[in-house]
C-alpha cells in the first residue's frame, strides 16, 4: 500500500481565501491520458509549440486554479509508471517507462473522477494527484504504455500509479527548442497566460493563483 505525505497551504487573496494542495517534491501519483491537439492554446496559457513535446494536466487542487494559469503552469515532473491496479490481477509492466512533462493544463476538480482529490480526500486511487498526460503524442512512443492483451483482453488500461519527481525542465525534451517556451502573452493573442520556463530554478518566476487573483470559486 502506497503511503503519501502531504502538508496543505493556505494560498489568500485579499476577498477570499482557497486551500490547495502543496506536494512534496517526489512521491506518488495517479496518471490517466487525453488528446490535446496540436498547436492548442491549454488553460497555462503556454504557447502553441508546446504541443509538440510531452505536457500534461494536473488536477485542479495542486495545480493552484480553477482557471487559467495556476502554481503549477510550467513546472516539469518526471513521470515512472509503476503499475495499472484497475485490472485483476493488478498488472506490473515489465519495463521501466518514464516520461518527463511539463504542466500546460488544468484537470478540472469534479465530484467524481481521478482529478478531484482535495486537501481532505485522495481520489478513488489513494492520490492526492492526478496527472493527465496529452498521448497520443508526437514525442511520446505510441508503446510508451505496457499492456498485455493476451492476459487482460485490452491494451488501454486506463489509469495508472505512478511516482514523480520535480525537476529541471531543462530535461524535457522541449527545452533546446525556444520556440516551444513561454506564454502566449508575448505573441499578443489576448490570452490570460502564465508558463515560465523553468520554475524549479527560478521560483520568482512560479505563476499565481488566476482564481485566487480574480475572487473565483
Amino acid at each position: 500500500m502506497l503511503v503519501y505525505i502531504w502538508s496543505l497551504v493556505l494560498l489568500c487573496s485579499s476577498a477570499r481565501a482557497s486551500t490547495w494542495i502543496q506536494y512534496p517534491s517526489d512521491g506518488y501519483a495517479t496518471m490517466t491520458h487525453y488528446t490535446l491537439p496540436l498547436n492548442f492554446i491549454p488553460a497555462c496559457g503556454c504557447v502553441t509549440n508546446s504541443t509538440l513535446y510531452p505536457t500534461a494536466a494536473m488536477s485542479q487542487m495542486a495545480y493552484g486554479s480553477s482557471q487559467a494559469y495556476g502554481p503549477a503552469c510550467g513546472s516539469c515532473f518526471n513521470l515512472t509508471l509503476v503499475d495499472a491496479f484497475l485490472v485483476s490481477p493488478k498488472y506490473y509492466p515489465n519495463v521501466t517507462r518514464s516520461v518527463v512533462v511539463k504542466i500546460t493544463d488544468l484537470c478540472p476538480l469534479s465530484k467524481a473522477g481521478w482529478c478531484d482529490p482535495t486537501t481532505s480526500k485522495p481520489n478513488d486511487g489513494g492520490a492526492y494527484i492526478n496527472f493527465d498526460l496529452s498521448w497520443p503524442s508526437t514525442s511520446i512512443s505510441s508503446d510508451f504504455f505496457p499492456s498485455n492483451a493476451t492476459e487482460y483482453g485490452y491494451t488501454d488500461f486506463g489509469v495508472w500509479n505512478v511516482s514523480y519527481q520535480v525537476v529541471s525542465c531543462q530535461s524535457w525534451l522541449g527545452w533546446n527548442h525556444t520556440q516551444a517556451l513561454g506564454s502566449v502573452a508575448s505573441e499578443g493573442l489576448g490570452y490570460d497566460s502564465c508558463c515560465p520556463d523553468d520554475p524549479s530554478v527560478n521560483p520568482n518566476s512560479t505563476c499565481p493563483s488566476y482564481s485566487d487573483e480574480h475572487n473565483l470559486s
